[in-house]
């Protein structure tokens, strides 16, 4: 990983080519220019460096034996660890079909051969400039306790992700990457003329049993990627004060908490593994402690309460 590398500040650049002069001329210019560089001369060296030191960005040399770099490029954006990663393509062949090619198997740019190392040094200065921006804001939300993906609604691909990122869209949705979670996808795609106006759309919410999680668009981080942040909110602190203000047993307090979400008693008994007869004794008994007789009137002085202590509650 790149605590591997001792990298300081410099970006870290992954120069991919199966000519070792192409590689050393490149290697020079950039290493006085300030960058850490990391050399593959094959595709599969290229993915393996890759993905263990997840470089800033990757010059990639289109044609090479054995696997090429329109290869290459796919197979790093077909995994969420690497998708985030600009390409620029080096190539000798300026014909239409293959600059088309290069830029459909993923790449954002491309150098012509023989290679200007002013140039590509040019190249990557606008793309390092955004792909810095996306990962000092994936840092600042990490440190708040926040998770993070980056989803690209074309095509539904989850392209970035965070580990508790990874870990919450296990738990709520049982999905993992490449793979976005098909009810944000929908919400995504529902909302994007919204984000492109820089309207925030409503969030989005996922619930599981007094576990819930919160999901909003944050912004837009490519042509066509939109970074999405989530934060799970357990209402395990409201089912205690509910219970502390009202003198209920914890579990008379969870048959509420669920009364209050307007769940019925099936639904209570399924969540709490218990039987509906047990519920509606349980619920007799909150009514019973809270001087009411129906379930409007519990979840609406419940819901008062609650509000007072956790405004930031969502009934």
């Amino acid at each position: 990983m790149k605590g591997v590398l001792d990298r300081a500040d410099s970006d870290l650049v992954l120069v991919v080519d199966d000519v070792p002069d192409n590689l050393s001329v490149l290697h020079d210019a950039l290493d006085e220019s300030g960058y850490t560089v990391l050399v593959a001369t094959s595709g599969e060296a290229a993915l393996q460096r890759a993905a263990q030191a997840l470089p800033d960005i990757v010059l990639l040399d289109a044609m090479m034996p054995g696997m090429d770099g329109f290869e290459v490029a796919k197979r790093l954006k077909g995994s969420a660890a690497t998708a985030h990663i600009p390409i620029i393509f080096m190539t000798g062949l300026t014909d239409t079909e293959h600059l088309v090619a290069a830029l459909e198997a993923g790449g954002v740019d491309y150098v012509t051969k023989p290679i200007k190392p002013k140039e590509v040094l040019a190249r990557m200065g606008v793309h390092l400039q955004g792909a810095r921006l996306a990962r000092q804001t994936r840092n600042a939300l990490d440190a708040f306790g926040y998770a993070s993906i980056t989803v690209r609604p074309g095509d539904g691909r989850l392209m970035w992700q965070t580990p508790l990122a990874r870990d919450l869209l296990h738990a709520y949705y049982g999905t993992s990457a490449p793979e976005t979670p098909r009810p944000i996808l929908d919400w995504l795609r529902r909302h994007l003329q919204e984000a492109e106006r820089q309207i925030e759309p409503p969030r989005l919410s996922a619930e599981l049993g007094a576990r819930r999680l919160s999901i909003r668009l944050h912004q837009q981080t490519g042509d066509d990627d939109w970074l999405i942040v989530m934060r799970e909110v357990s209402d395990t602190a409201i089912i205690e004060s509910m219970s502390l203000a009202f003198g209920l047993t914890p579990r008379e307090a969870e048959v509420l908490y669920w009364v209050v979400k307007g769940k019925i008693n099936r639904d209570i008994a399924d969540i709490l593994g218990a039987s509906p007869a047990t519920v509606k004794k349980h619920l007799e008994r909150v009514f019973a402690k809270l001087g009411v007789e129906t379930r409007t009137a519990a979840a609406g002085m419940a819901m008062n309460r609650i509000r007072q202590l956790h405004p930031q509650f969502e009934g």
